[in-house]
């Protein structure tokens, strides 16, 4: 099955064409014929494509909203000049997986697209209202440029946060708010946290019901998972992706009074500073220059910058705060890791946040740690090392695909 896999954002669409079935999954020898992303969607937007094996095509073209850039991927997927194996028509796309953000605690798994799915998914806009109703875009981009025959299946955030017990989702704040408007943790970065403890149980030959994992989700976006016995336990994103870790431009946990007096010393209204922590704020706010972590970095060596040196110790302290945290909640842990951007390319933040964490069983190999393949998972902790460190690229696309193969042939979900 030949699955084009949609993740839509406000301005930008990404996507990728996997082939996958039941044998494919099993040997882990799926294969990806083709990715690329189109951003600045509603202008002259800027469109990269790549066919495996080929070198990437560049260009710009005006689209006005997401039909249109859906529609140009479909059109280079089907050209002569794509080079994409096996591909020659529409007809050759079997099926589209979405990437959606919120599913509420309506959706505990992915879901075949029908007109009930989209009404759930429309009733979690409120949640996530610069997400949502661009994931429903390319939904329904896809029904009309590639018709109702074709199979769609939805892959949401939240899902594999699903199995969190009410000690893990729920705040102190009065009962009635969750009953009422379902204020709780919902956590995101689910697909990735699901994948890389797949991953892991896979490399360690274990069952699920064995699997027992801090996953760490380190990019411009931040996110710690506690998984236990093979299912996620607590999260660090919570009612929205800014609570928990500090990350590129997001604060991370805060004092919530500081939202009034904010307001009341500065004079900005509560739009305005849910911008100054969302968008203005965490590795950049704290820097004052980027929040690229590979710049922080070089700025620290190159320049000896005293606030690119406190913001990379920030970010790296508060990653071991839910490292111990979450040890405490799950009697311990046989292993970290890590992934994200950050996490799978950044041997010194590997190295910080696991110095000193020796007392809890975490002693990093800084041979391995150096000397690492990016694109290869690896053990990188030391030889006796009581839990165990990993570095595990994520493939969140490639989950999206497999979860659509298998709703589409109403298999079971495995992992």
């Amino acid at each position: 099955m030949n699955v084009l896999v949609l993740n839509c954002g406000s301005s930008s669409v990404k996507f990728q064409i996997i082939e996958t079935d039941e044998q494919l999954i099993e040997q882990d020898s799926d294969r990806r014929l083709a990715s690329g992303i189109i951003e600045r969607i509603g202008g002259q937007a800027l469109i990269t494509f790549q066919a495996e094996g080929h070198p990437k095509e560049r260009r710009a073209e005006p689209l006005r909203d997401h039909r249109a850039a859906v529609d140009a991927i479909l059109r280079w997927i089907i050209s002569r000049s794509s080079n994409i194996n096996n591909i020659t028509s529409l007809s050759d796309i079997h099926a589209v997986g979405h990437r959606v953000v919120h599913g509420g605690e309506h959706f505990q798994k992915s879901a075949r697209v029908n007109r009930e799915v989209i009404e759930g998914i429309e009733e979690c806009i409120d949640l996530a209202p610069l997400h949502n109703p661009a994931n429903l875009k390319g939904i329904r981009a896809a029904t009309e440029l590639l018709g109702e025959g074709v199979p769609q299946a939805v892959v949401f955030d939240t899902s594999f946060h699903s199995t969190m017990p009410p000690s893990s989702y729920l705040y102190g704040i009065p009962y009635q708010l969750y009953r009422r408007y379902k204020i709780r943790r919902y956590g995101f970065h689910g697909t990735s946290h699901r994948y890389i403890a797949y991953r892991y149980r896979k490399l360690r030959n274990l069952e699920r019901e064995q699997t027992n994992i801090i996953t760490l989700h380190l990019g411009n976006g931040c996110s710690a998972c506690a998984v236990l016995q093979g299912q996620s336990f607590d999260t660090s994103m919570g009612f929205t992706p800014l609570e928990g870790l500090i990350m590129g431009t997001r604060s991370g946990n805060i004092d919530p009074s500081l939202i009034e007096f904010l307001s009341a010393k500065s004079g900005m209204t509560i739009a305005e500073i849910d911008t100054l922590l969302n968008k203005q704020s965490g590795l950049f706010g704290l820097s004052g220059l980027t929040n690229d972590m590979r710049e922080l970095l070089d700025e620290e060596a190159e320049n000896q910058d005293r606030r690119a040196t406190l913001a990379i110790d920030i970010f790296c302290q508060r990653v071991q705060q839910y490292i111990g945290g979450y040890m405490a909640e799950m009697g311990g842990t046989d292993a970290i890791a890590f992934s994200g951007g950050i996490g799978q390319n950044s041997p010194e933040v590997r190295r910080r946040i696991c110095q000193g964490l020796g007392a809890i069983g975490i002693e990093l190999d800084d041979e391995k740690n150096n000397h690492l393949n990016p694109a290869d998972s690896a053990d990188i902790g030391k030889d006796g090392s009581r839990v165990k460190v990993y570095m595990i690229p994520t493939n969140e696309e490639l989950l999206i695909a497999r979860d659509t193969f298998r709703v589409v042939a109403d298999l079971p979900r495995q992992w």
